[in-house]
């Protein structure tokens, strides 16, 4: 037997809200060179993360998980505080 291990996306980025039980949003921005002018642009998705047993508030900087969908909206769980706000 082969040992499968899963690998799952991680991000990081901003807590924006955190008014939900046990989801808080996260703004996550990533760099992007246009193709034609050459010039970096700032591309950003918000996505609701699972929290249980982390406290993640407003302006923390955390680190989020692909994971099996939660919700309809919800399918990242947040694994780690990387900064206190």
């Amino acid at each position: 037997m082969t040992n499968h291990q899963i690998v799952r996306r991680t991000l990081q980025g901003r807590v924006v809200s955190d008014k939900m039980n046990k989801t808080v949003t996260v703004l996550i921005e990533r760099k992007v060179k246009h193709s034609v002018i050459g010039k970096i642009l700032i591309r950003s998705k918000k996505y609701h993360a699972h929290v249980e047993g982390i406290d993640a508030l407003s302006g923390d900087l955390v680190q989020i998980e692909e994971c099996a969908p939660i919700s309809k909206t919800k399918s990242w769980r947040v694994m780690r505080i990387i900064e206190k706000a």
